[in-house]
């Protein structure tokens, strides 16, 4: 709503921004100024929207929020009296009383919603009025200009913490999903070891009691023969059935009913009843069911130590993957090897990229790069899942590391729409997005640019068509501090 009066000279030089102006100063600013009074929850702008007015806070309270991944997060908030509430405790006071600012002076969208907490009156200034009155009023410049600094300083912190808490939850759902597997198979192992060890310990029992020293010398070669036979590749479930079915039923006729396990040991390594038939002739028949017995608690046995074996390691591999990507014991600078942390990073995203294609060039024998591991995950992590999302989560990811000169070179490439021309030279700007509102800070190829050229002297580019976009990365292999720095 509006209707609100124009407020005097005196009133004006209460606001910060306005102290220092002189009669005529206020004169003409009084007469361009335009109030607004909203009502508790009014939307002053959204998030998104072109930005049309420079905004001052006479009265009340405006909240600041902005939506990020879907959840409406509150940034700050800007009272005409600060210092009655919470706030941030290094915010300068000059910063509550106006918004707005940012895109109008680089001609974008604004970047966040502003809404009136109980009844609030702002004073409304067009574009070209704000710009005017940075022209007519030199000190509001020099009020404004600290306040934009702190405010990109501070989005910039908050999108870090924000990353942080990302890449936290990104690791933990990571974790959880790759560990579910093989902690399913051990606790699945661990449930059915103990029957078959019963059974194992019956049957050997048996056999040892009615087999004689060749029979039991004949039945361990089988076994292990059975164990060394590799499994065959990409079987047809439907052959797979129809083999088990046969052993099974062979089985049965010496005496042996229901041995599964026996059954489809043989079926995956593609070993039928005429192979079996022919390793058992050296058997006598009256031992021959006693003989069957046996082996399948014998393969079982196996079968189920053999999944805990292969679990093991690999429940080793993915907290091994989880110490390299987080590296919570901190971030020094030193040597490490660059796939290693794409390694890392890939195995934590590894929930998102069930849909992508990934292939791996990793150039053999690359030096080792210098600077700080964990900063440079957060970019791969921040590349590679931009890259995943243009793909829509289908497509191919390409992976590339190259030596040039002095420098390791890190490409990584996606097949999804591409980066309009027109944005692709913006993309490293705070705030910039080419992305949904909502889905994007704007920040993160901001942060990863930061990372790259201030914390580790190299550089990051972008080149993209639609089908093929790439992201270049630049950093130092394993130079000295002091050569790194004559490179600059």
């Amino acid at each position: 709503m509006t209707g609100t009066g124009v407020p005097d000279a005196d009133r004006l030089r209460e606001i910060e921004l306005f102290a220092e102006l002189s009669e005529g100063q206020l004169s003409w600013l009084i007469s361009v100024t335009a109030p607004r009074a909203l009502g508790d929850g009014e939307i002053l702008f959204r998030d998104g929207e072109t930005a049309t007015h420079f905004y001052v806070l006479l009265d009340g309270e405006l909240a600041v929020t902005k939506v990020v991944d879907g959840r409406e997060e509150l940034l700050t908030r800007h009272r005409a009296a600060p210092g009655t509430g919470g706030e941030h405790d290094d915010k300068p006071s000059a910063a509550h009383r106006f918004t707005g600012e940012l895109p109008l002076l680089t001609g974008g969208s604004y970047l966040a919603t502003v809404a009136a907490v109980g009844r609030t009156v702002v004073l409304g200034y067009p574009n070209e009025v704000f710009l005017d009155m940075l022209v007519r009023c030199p000190s509001v410049a020099r009020v404004l200009l600290p306040v934009l600094a702190w405010r990109i300083t501070s989005s910039e912190v908050q999108a870090r913490g924000r990353a942080t808490v990302m890449a936290l939850g990104t690791l933990a759902a990571g974790l959880a999903h790759e560990l579910n597997n093989p902690a399913a198979a051990v606790a699945r192992a661990a449930q059915d070891l103990g029957p078959v060890i019963d059974r194992l310990a019956a049957t050997a029992q048996r056999w040892g009691g009615t087999a004689d020293a060749p029979e039991a010398a004949a039945l361990g070669d089988l076994v292990e023969e059975i164990t060394r036979a590799p499994l065959t590749p990409e079987a047809d479930p439907v052959a797979l059935a129809d083999l088990e079915d046969e052993l099974c039923d062979w089985a049965e006729q010496w005496g042996a009913p229901m041995h599964t396990a026996l059954s489809l040991a043989l079926a995956e390594r593609g070993l039928g009843r005429d192979w079996l038939a022919g390793r058992v002739s050296r058997l006598r028949p009256d031992v021959l069911a006693a003989a069957l017995d046996q082996l399948a608690a014998l393969l079982e046995a196996r079968a189920l130590t053999g999944e805990l074996q292969a679990a093991g390691p690999r429940i080793s591999a993915l907290v091994a993957a989880t110490r390299d990507y987080a590296n919570l014991g901190g971030t020094p600078e030193g040597r490490f090897r660059v796939a290693d942390g794409i390694e890392a990073t890939l195995a934590m995203l590894r929930p998102k990229l069930t849909g992508v294609r990934i292939v791996r060039d990793y150039a053999p024998d690359l030096p080792d790069a210098v600077g700080h591991p964990t900063e440079l995950n957060q970019v791969w992590t921040n590349l590679i899942d931009n890259a995943v999302d243009a793909m829509d989560g289908k497509g191919t990811l390409t992976l590339r590391t190259r030596l040039h000169g002095t420098c390791l070179t890190v490409e990584i490439g996606d097949t999804g729409c591409g980066i309009p021309g027109d944005s692709l030279s913006r993309i490293f700007e705070p705030f910039y997005t080419t992305k949904d509102v909502g889905k994007g800070t704007g920040l993160g190829l901001h942060l990863s640019y930061r990372i790259v050229t201030q914390r580790h002297h190299g550089s990051i580019t972008a080149r993209s068509a639609p089908g093929a976009t790439w992201l270049v990365v630049r950093i130092p292999s394993s130079l000295t501090p002091t050569t790194r720095e004559e490179l600059l």
